[in-house]
Formats: structure tokens, C-alpha cells, sequence
């Protein structure tokens, strides 16, 4: 972008980041406009600008030129609740489209300690290594004897090694192997989806451990204390209550009462062993402990024993067990037995496999398998052994899981027999625990939004479970809500704080800009906001069709769109209104109706240049 002399910003942010080429071992503190931070803020927004200046799109994703980047933000380090968070963001070996996964741990606020915003990497080490970051000096020490590790053990063990100063992202068994779907994780918590653990492991980094010694300031510090201090507050209230008593995993009654509950492969809305996965049940039959992410007040993870057996991946500290756990290795698979799924879970955990395209390709497996497609008679809904042992062999690319550790789409294309027509993803994606036709504007979010099915970039079930609202349908004003919904995602997912405080917002844009201008200094407003949403959303939409985007992508697999579920004959979506509607979301965001974006309006955001760096 144009901007004349370079400026600094003075609070809140850095204004660097730091370039690794894990080839040469060779590092580059690189200088950040403040423009460009303040028209991208951090997380997710300003990893989408970095990989559109490096001309990451147009990459292999697994290639050695690729580039990973671990992202801050000007929140990070704050007293503000939940702001402990990274982006991880690169090109999906998974989907091919933009991927940016986000986690909340002191790894974050270790790394923006080393003075930069954001740590971007590139190459392959020669050999199995660790990356190491002391403030704006990074080397490699060897890592063959932690090749193999678990995700925890590897963790485990660099903390006996290095000592606690230094914070590790790390990657299991499933990254080594390049798993689509593997993990970035950190003390319990992973950047998930997309596959950004398979772009580590193939660049031979089993972890990147980071220690610091630079803060940032402030620019309005007692100001953004009491602020802070009345935000912890309003995270103790209603709108967080459900995730303090329950978790996330509240939602597997309620979905199962609506007929959206995903299972058998999105055969049917409604389980009929929902109950025995439920928190309500888990908490009678287990023991039972709850943990916070690091800088949180709010404290949603929920954490359950096993009631009893030995299963592979069992911890003996228990599982963080969440909703899209427990639909995705349960309902989805029609596994009830709550140990299976919770052992499933941890194994998951273990190998640094993301739980939702894990159990959305074994469950698109499970039905090849029923139809006859595919002869992997083990291989059966309902099994919960065949859960346990699908997994152990995807993270090991062992003989059926070297197949499935590909995901569901690239699965469909080698069974063949049209099974792509039911495969569960989205430009690669595989769908989370919200049936589409049972909630179809969050359907439509599924669609359009640039990472594939994701109800994180696109919470837009909210606006279908709402009271009076239309969720068979796709009433006039979807797209606007898909649009509405998706805009704020972009801006808690850049500033980074966590989407389970949104509800305590009023007015999400106001309040977000007091933050920043108490923390960077800027004269920014709600309005501005709005437009920095805007444009983020346009640029990862850019970055995707730089990467060979086409219209036909935003749409649903032909189950969705051909048949009613089962259980509940209301749940159907018409071809013709989703088409419409996906057009429509297109005309909102001001594209053309097939979803392309103008010059003129790349000009207009300030991401027309956004040619790779020299």
C-alpha cells in the first residue's frame, strides 16, 4: 500500500515482524507500517495482508517456499480479558484457500514479548528440528529424539529442557506426517483446523518456542485498567453463563431438540444417545474439573475423567471436552458410548489431529462403507473401536488411514461412485456441528466464508436460533445477517479476543475502538470499524482467488441441497433460494454477483498493491 514515509506506531504494537528462513537458519526483523496495523489490526487480518505481501497464495501449501505466521495482536499482553491469543495463518494444505486458526495460551503473550507482531516462517530444515526465538535471534537445535512425540510429551519434555522463560507451539504425530488436518498446539489448546501442523511438519519444525524480553506500551494505561476491570465483570454475567457451567458442549441438547444436530454423516438432525453425551450426563457419571485459558475470567473448559478402561490416548488428567468433540466422534459417527468418544477425543489431542475433519472424514468413510463403496468392513457407525482405531492409524498414515488423512473431499475423489455428492465440506472444509438445512443461514455462512465450512469465521446460527427466527428458510434479509455476522467475527478474530464474549458487547465496533484507542493511541471509531471488517473480509476473499478461487465453491455438497433430513421432512433447502442467497451475500459485500472482486474496490480498502514483497 501507498503510504509515503514509513510510521511507527507508539503503543501497543511493535511495528515488526520477524522473517525466519528455516533453510539458511537466516532471520529478518522487517519494519510494519502503522497504516497497514491499523487498517488490519493483528490475528487473522494481519496474517491475511503478510501472506498477501509474500505472495503466499500462489504456493504449494506444503512447499518449502510456503510461509506459516504466527500472529499477535495490539491487545496481546494487555489486562483486557481473553486478548492471550494467536493467529495462525497460511495457505491450507487442506482446502488450498486461505487458513487462519486461532488458540489462546501464554505462548502468545511470550511471543509478542520477543518484539515483533508477528513470526513468519519459511524453508525446511535439513533435519527433524526445534526453532528456537529469543527475541529477534532464532536458531535450530536438532529434534530427532522428540520426532514422534505426542503433542503433550513433546510439550512435557521441552519444558524440562529449556525451563519455563520459553512458551512451545508444537505438532504430534499427525503433523510429522503431513497430515491436512494436523495441529498447532500449545498447553492443551490447538490452532486447529486447516491443517496449519501439517505446513510445520513440513518444514520439519516439531515445535517453535519463543521468550521475549520487549513490552509494549500503552497509550492511555489507568484508563485501560478501569476499562479492562469492567470487562472482567461483564464476563461474569448471563452471557457467558452457559459456557462457566457447562461448556461449549450446552449445545448437544438443544441442537438435538432442533433436529440440527449432525448425525451419521448429516443423515439425520437428532442422536439418540444424545443425552448420554451431554454435560449434563458426563458430570453425573465422571469426575469433573474446569480450567481457564491464559488472561480468561471467564474459565469454559471443562475438563472429564474417564469412567473407566484403558483405552488408547486415555489421560489420566482427564479431556477437555468440548461441543464440536463431542458431535464430531459421536453423533456424527453414531458412536454413543461417552468413553469412546472421550478417549477418541484425547487420542485426537495426542496426535494433534483437529476433531471436527477427523471425525467428518471417518463418518463420510463410514457411510462409503454402508453403501458399499468401500471395503473397510471394520469400519462400521457406531464402533466405537473403529473410532479409536481409524484415528491411531490416520495419525500414523497407516494403511486405510494414509487414505483418510487426506480429508473427506480428496477421500470422495478416490472412492469415485459420485460419493462427493455427500462428502461433509466446504472447499475442503469439513462441516461443524450445525446441520445446514435444519439452520440455513448459518448454511449460507458455511458456503461463502473464505476458510470452507466454519462456524467460527461465521456464527450466524446465532441469528437461527433466535427467537421467531426463520430456520427451515432463507428469509430476504439472510445475507445481510450472513454478512453482519461474519464482519464482527473478522473483527474479534484481528483484534483477538475471544467470540465468547460477544454477547457482552452492546455495540461490538464502539467498544472495540475505546479499547484501541486506549491501547494504541489511534483517533479510531466504530464506523472505522465497520470498514476495517470490511476490508479484512475482502482480503482473505483476494487471497483465495489468487490461490485459483472459482464461483462454484461457495456452495454445499448435493445431500444438502437434493434431499430433506430424515428425521425432520421441514429441513430442506431449495437449490434455487440458496443460489440467490449466495448472490445476494456477494451484492452485500459489494462484489459481483458470482463473487469477484473489482480493482476499483480493492483500491478502495487499501489492498490493491498487495503484489508479493521484493
Amino acid at each position: 500500500m501507498t503510504t509515503g514515509e514509513i510510521s511507527r506506531p507508539r503503543h501497543g504494537n511493535h511495528g515488526r515482524y520477524l522473517r525466519i528462513d528455516v533453510t539458511c537458519q537466516a532471520s529478518q526483523s522487517k519494519v510494519i507500517d502503522e497504516l497497514a496495523l491499523r487498517r488490519f489490526l493483528g490475528g487473522s487480518g494481519l496474517g491475511t495482508y503478510l501472506l498477501l505481501r509474500e505472495g503466499a497464495a500462489e504456493v504449494d501449501p506444503l512447499a518449502p517456499e510456503a510461509v506459516l505466521a504466527f500472529v499477535f495482536s495490539p491487545l496481546v499482553g494487555s489486562p483486557l480479558t481473553t486478548s492471550a491469543k494467536f493467529a495462525v495463518v497460511s495457505k491450507s494444505p487442506l482446502t488450498g484457500r486461505l487458513n487462519d486458526s486461532l488458540a489462546s495460551s501464554r505462548f502468545a503473550l511470550e511471543g509478542k514479548k520477543t518484539g515483533h507482531d508477528a513470526i513468519l516462517l519459511s524453508g525446511k530444515a535439513a533435519q527433524p528440528s526445534l526453532l528456537l526465538i529469543d527475541d529477534d535471534q532464532a536458531t535450530l537445535e536438532p529434534a530427532e529424539d522428540l520426532w514422534g512425540q505426542s503433542c503433550p510429551a513433546t510439550e512435557r519434555l521441552l519444558k524440562e529442557r529449556y525451563g519455563s522463560d520459553y512458551q512451545a507451539a508444537v505438532i504430534g504425530p499427525a503433523g510429522e506426517q503431513q497430515v491436512r488436518y494436523a495441529t498447532i498446539s500449545h498447553d492443551g489448546r490447538h490452532a486447529g483446523r486447516g491443517g496449519s501442523g501439517a505446513v510445520l511438519g513440513s518444514k520439519n519444525i516439531k515445535a517453535v518456542l519463543v521468550r521475549g524480553s520487549q513490552r509494549v506500551s500503552w497509550s492511555q494505561p489507568e484508563e485501560l485498567v478501569e476499562l479492562a476491570k469492567d470487562l472482567s465483570q461483564k464476563s461474569f454475567g448471563p452471557a457467558t453463563a452457559k459456557y462457566r457451567e457447562l461448556g461449549t458442549a450446552a449445545n448437544m441438547l438443544l441442537l438435538n431438540r432442533l433436529k440440527a444436530l449432525p448425525t451419521r454423516n448429516f443423515q439425520q438432525g437428532s442422536f439418540e444417545q444424545a443425552a448420554e453425551l451431554s454435560p449434563e450426563q458426563l458430570t453425573v457419571t465422571r469426575t469433573k474439573t474446569r480450567n481457564s485459558c491464559a488472561a480468561c475470567t471467564i474459565g469454559c473448559e471443562h475438563i472429564y475423567g474417564t469412567s473407566g478402561g484403558d483405552a488408547k490416548g486415555a489421560s489420566s488428567t482427564g479431556t477437555r471436552m468440548e461441543y464440536e468433540n463431542l458431535f464430531a466422534l459421536g453423533s456424527l459417527c453414531g458412536v454413543g458410548e461417552s468413553d469412546d468418544v472421550i478417549n477418541a477425543s484425547q487420542l485426537c489431542d495426542e496426535l494433534g489431529l483437529d476433531t471436527i475433519s477427523a471425525g467428518g472424514t471417518i463418518a463420510f468413510a463410514m457411510e462409503c462403507v454402508e453403501r458399499g463403496f468401500w471395503d473397510v468392513p471394520w469400519l462400521k457407525f457406531g464402533d466405537g473401536k473403529a473410532l479409536l482405531q481409524a484415528i491411531e492409524w490416520i495419525g500414523k498414515r497407516h494403511d486405510v488411514g494414509d487414505m483418510l488423512a487426506e480429508g473427506s473431499r480428496r477421500l470422495a475423489k478416490t472412492i469415485g461412485h459420485d460419493t462427493i455428492q455427500f462428502a461433509p465440506q466446504v472447499k475442503g472444509l469439513e462441516i461443524p456441528g450445525y446441520e445446514p438445512r435444519a439452520l440455513q443461514t448459518m448454511g449460507l455462512g458455511f458456503a461463502v466464508a473464505a476458510r470452507g465450512a466454519d462456524h467460527n469465521r461465521s456464527s450466524a446460527y446465532e441469528v437461527d436460533i433466535a427467537e421467531g427466527a426463520q430456520r427451515h428458510d432463507l428469509p430476504p434479509t439472510a445475507a445481510a445477517q450472513a454478512v453482519a455476522t461474519e464482519n464482527k467475527a473478522a473483527i474479534m478474530d484481528s483484534l483477538i479476543l475471544c467470540k465468547f464474549l460477544r454477547g457482552v458487547f452492546v455495540d461490538l465496533y464502539g467498544e472495540a475502538a475505546e479499547m484501541l484507542q486506549q491501547v494504541t493511541g489511534w483517533d479510531v471509531d466504530g464506523e472505522e470499524l465497520e470498514e476495517t471488517a470490511r476490508r479484512i473480509i475482502t482480503a482473505k476473499k483476494w487471497f483465495n482467488i489468487r490461490a485459483g478461487w472459482q464461483p462454484a465453491e461457495d456452495t454445499l455438497p448435493a445431500r444438502f441441497l437434493d434431499e430433506s433430513l430424515a428425521d425432520d421432512q421441514q429441513a430442506r433447502m431449495s437449490k434455487k433460494d440458496f443460489k440467490q442467497a449466495v448472490q445476494a451475500y456477494n451484492l452485500c459485500r459489494g462484489w459481483s454477483a458470482e463473487g469477484w472482486i473489482e480493482p476499483s474496490q480493492l483500491a478502495q480498502l487499501g489492498i490493491d498493491d498487495q503484489q508479493p514483497a521484493g
